[in-house]
């Protein structure tokens, strides 16, 4: 099976969803699948390589446009992969790869991954409702993260026959175990305090992640550290309210750590927290790798996947609250026995639900499912 995905940018660009298409490519390659990954480039000049036994064709970005780059090259580019390919593999949000599959009429079948809505480009958003529309009328399935999304979502609700769960998974093994010693180290190197209390972060620095609420909420409990990893467009004013509020002793910013020391980070950690503000969090894949890694995980309840990842191995709290966070980070330090028993339950979750070898598995059910289904489309009589 020759598969297609489409999105806005791939490796080394980080973030969830980038992450994610490598994560999946990667495995329907072991699978014995040719996969395209078609991108932009985050230059001028078009590229094209193999990532593994991947191939990744990035056209040259001429203008980003409300966090959309814009390639006049990805059309033609999509135009000629569409004839080559047995399906297509779409994510959203990236209109541009949208219409380019709505301008190829019904070449060829088509899948979207829905990661997220539109949420912060009102105006984008509102604007290409239409187009949405007509694409999730035309794709042949609809993957979700999560039940929830799909409840709360305004765009999925009136395309439910066309969805499919297929939650995010994870390479378990690379966050089950690491050296005591060197996350010990790692721990010290953190700051002169690693017997405190650490709170680990991860992720990109963008609004909706909610360090605000965490900066406040570590106001209110003088021995507790914080670690942040990751870089993004809020660190600097996240970097000058921890120095308002007088913090800049007990909260570390990392920025990026490479990805094969991540595993290393997690269990330098006490316990995890992803205090997401807005629906732009979908499902969090960081909390499945801290679940993976033994750690107790705080989130927030803001009607995406955030707390059905959790379920019952976690803390939920609501959005935007530094003393419901705050109190959650008490009760996990001051009940360490019911934290490492909520820790492990986490992790057994992982390993049973969100694996990367399940979802590779449920992706291709759904491939197949999609093109018997428009395969017998076509085969019908026009009425």
């Amino acid at each position: 099976m020759r598969v297609l995905h489409l999105y806005k940018d791939y490796f080394p660009v980080l973030g969830g969803i980038e992450n994610h298409i490598r994560a999946l490519a990667e495995a329907q390659a072991r699978m014995g699948l040719e996969v395209t990954v078609l991108v932009t480039s985050p230059t001028r000049k078009t590229v094209e390589l193999l990532d593994g036994s991947v191939r990744v064709l990035k056209t040259a970005r001429w203008l980003t446009v409300a966090s959309t780059p814009l390639s006049p090259g990805f059309f033609a580019h999509a135009r000629r992969l569409f004839s080559r390919c047995d399906l297509v593999h779409l994510h959203h949000p990236y209109p541009p790869a949208e219409i380019a599959y709505l301008l190829s009429g019904d070449a060829v079948p088509a899948v979207l991954t829905y990661h997220s809505d539109i949420v912060r480009q009102r105006l984008t958003g509102w604007l290409y409702r239409p187009m949405l529309r007509r694409v999730l009328a035309r794709v042949v399935r609809i993957l979700a993260t999560s039940p929830l999304y799909v409840e709360t979502s305004p765009h999925l609700r009136a395309f439910r026959d066309k969805c499919r769960i297929v939650p995010l998974g994870i390479d378990t093994a690379r966050f089950l175990s690491a050296s005591p010693e060197a996350a010990r180290a790692l721990r010290a190197s953190w700051c002169s305090a690693p017997h405190r209390p650490h709170v680990l972060f991860v992720g990109r620095l963008r609004y909706y992640k909610g360090i605000d609420t965490l900066l406040h909420a570590l106001a209110h409990l003088p021995n507790v550290h914080a670690t942040i990893v990751g870089t993004g467009p809020m660190e600097r004013p996240w970097r000058a309210l921890a120095r308002d509020l007088k913090l800049l002793d007990r909260v570390h910013f990392l920025g990026e750590v490479p990805d094969p020391e991540l595993p290393l980070v997690y269990h330098a950690a006490d316990l995890f927290v992803l205090p997401a503000s807005a629906r732009a969090e979908a499902f969090g894949t960081v909390l499945l790798e801290a679940m993976a890694a033994g750690l107790p995980v705080v989130t927030t309840e803001i009607g995406t996947g955030t707390s059905w990842v959790v379920g019952e191995a976690g803390w939920i709290i609501p959005p935007r609250d530094p003393g419901a966070l705050a109190e959650a980070i008490r009760e996990i330090l001051g009940q360490p026995e019911r934290a490492r028993a909520r820790g492990q339950r986490g992790r057994e979750r992982v390993q049973a639900e969100f694996t990367l070898e399940k979802m590779a598995q449920n992706v291709l059910a759904i491939y197949e499912e999609a093109l018997h289904h428009a395969s017998a489309q076509s085969a019908s009589p026009n009425p």
